[in-house]
Formats: C-alpha cells, structure tokens, sequence
C-alpha cells in the first residue's frame, strides 16, 4: 500500500500549521523527515501534492482531496482506537435490544439517553418483537437482552430471565360495536361470531404463538398493537389488550371494556438474556431495568 497513515498525518498537520518547518516543530520530528516523507508520497502517487512557489506550502487540487479523505480516515482509525480501548474495559461494541411491542417504549428511551451519558461508545439496536418473536430473537443472537418476553420460554436453557411485571390484558370494542349492547359476562359462542384482531407473531425459527384467539373465529392479523388498537377504534374486530395501553381510549370513550364468560386474564412479562459473560453494557441495563419503565403500578 503506497499510502500510508503516517503520511496522513504528516499531511494533515503541514496544512494545519502552515509549513513543513512549524509540522516538524508540532510532530517532534526534523525538518528533513518532514520533506522526504511528502516527496515520497507525491513519488508513489505520481502526483504534485503540494504548489511550491512561495514562502508558504499550499496544496495542490489533488493535495485538497487526499487531505479531506484522508482526514475521514484518521478520524475512523482514531475512533477505531477509542473502540478498542472501551472493549478493553469490558464495553461491548454494539448491544442489541428487543422490546416487545406491547410495551410502552417512552420508559425504555429515556434509559436509554441515560445510558448514553455513561460515554461507553457502545452502539444500541433497538427492535420490536411481538409474542414468541421475543424469545425467538434471543435464542438466534438478534438480540442480547429482551424485554417483556412472555412465559414458558424455549426448552434447553441457555439464559437467564427475571419477572418485569403482570401485565392485565382487557377485552375492548369500539362503543358502537354490536357486542357492546350484549350483558355481561359476554360467552366465548358470541364472541367467536365477531372477528379477532390479532397480531402477528414475528418469530422466525420458534413456533409462532397465539393468544385470546375462539375456536372458529375470523381472525385478522395486524403487524403492531398500534394498528390494532386503530383497528378496535374503528370497530374491525375484537379482542384482548393491555388496559394500560388503551387506558386514555377507554376514557375518552373510544373503546369500552367488556367482561367475558373466561374470565380476567393475566401475563407474566419477563426480562431475559443469555448466559455466558455479560459486558458492562448489558449488565449496565440488567441493573436499570423494572417495572416502573413498563406497566406502571403492576408488579
């Protein structure tokens, strides 16, 4: 390779300081050293690098653009450096984190912008999952840390899980939906007459899971909760929810809720991540993350 990084830097501080004589002052090297290193160069790129004429070293059109690239490249090594030196402390170079979609994700960004304070250089992937999409994430490497993963994990071990919260899941319809007018508490043969709105599993190796799905019931898959929260609204279906994600729709009289002949239903959410050496980074969040950031009061 015929240009070198040290030749860049050589470059870089003969524009900075204005000759060869201050660069050779400002780099602790002779003023020969200096000169022989730029007229190798221009040797070895067969180019002019630098208009001679005068008191004052001026860069030629080809001098400016290796100077401006070459700038770009000795940020990147020194970046480079600092990288190295931050995994040397126990710092990861990139934490990836899967959060399920039906969590608030306000709480999780702002830990996040705290993170960031810490300066570690670690780079966060932040991605949704939803149901098994969670553990299916952890299991192929997508993700180092999930967050709200719901019970009954993959078999085999392999990580670690701690409890995040319970999570109170509500059957909703719009306020003019035909089973608004039904009693309470509303049979499974009714509701199975009306179309589910049900979001799709993102996992990809993992068996796809479902829930708050009837037997014979129409079913309408969305990619989100967001859509299907607008999907409830507009009285395209029915279905289960978190009560503290449609909360304000409830109370606006968006959606009503409605009991159902099954009963309350309940989910665990959980924390997991694999088992091995845990950076700082990871650990970093292990020690930051409850419930608080998730669902509130429950526990």
């Amino acid at each position: 390779m015929k240009l070198t990084l040290d030749a860049l830097i050589v470059l870089d501080a003969i524009h900075r300081q204005g000759s060869f004589a201050a660069a050779a002052e400002t780099l602790h090297r002779v003023p020969s050293a200096i000169t022989y290193s730029m007229k190798k160069l221009e040797q070895d790129l067969n180019t002019p690098l630098f208009n001679r004429a005068g008191h004052r070293a001026k860069l030629t059109e080809s001098g400016k653009f290796l100077l401006d690239e070459g700038r770009h490249l000795l940020e990147a090594v020194s970046e480079l450096e600092n990288q190295v030196k931050k995994v040397s402390r126990g710092w990861e170079i990139e934490l990836n984190i899967a959060i399920a979609d039906m969590l608030p994700i306000e709480g999780l960004l702002e830990l996040i912008n705290e993170f960031y304070q810490q300066q570690s250089g670690t780079r966060i992937r932040l991605h949704s999952e939803v149901y098994g999409g969670t553990w299916d994430a952890l299991m192929s490497n997508r993700a180092d840390l999930v967050i709200g993963a719901p019970d009954n994990g993959p078999t085999g071990g392999g990580y670690h899980v701690r409890k995040l919260c319970q999570i109170d899941w509500i059957f909703v319809i719009a306020a003019d939906h035909p089973l608004a007018k039904i009693q309470t508490p509303i049979p499974e043969d009714i509701i199975s007459k009306y179309r589910v709105i049900a979001v799709a599993d993102t996992s990809r190796n993992l068996p796809p899971r479902t829930a708050g799905i009837y037997s014979g019931q129409d079913i309408f898959t969305v990619p989100n909760f967001k859509t299907k929260i607008k999907a409830h609204i507009m009285g395209m279906g029915v279905g289960f929810l978190p009560r503290y994600f449609v909360q304000n729709e409830i109370e606006q009289g968006l959606l009503i809720e409605k009991e159902v002949e099954t009963g309350h239903q309940t989910a665990t959410s959980y924390l997991a991540w694999r088992t091995g050496k845990t950076g700082r980074s990871l650990q970093w969040f292990i020690d930051k993350l409850d419930s608080s950031l998730f669902c509130g009061n429950h526990k």
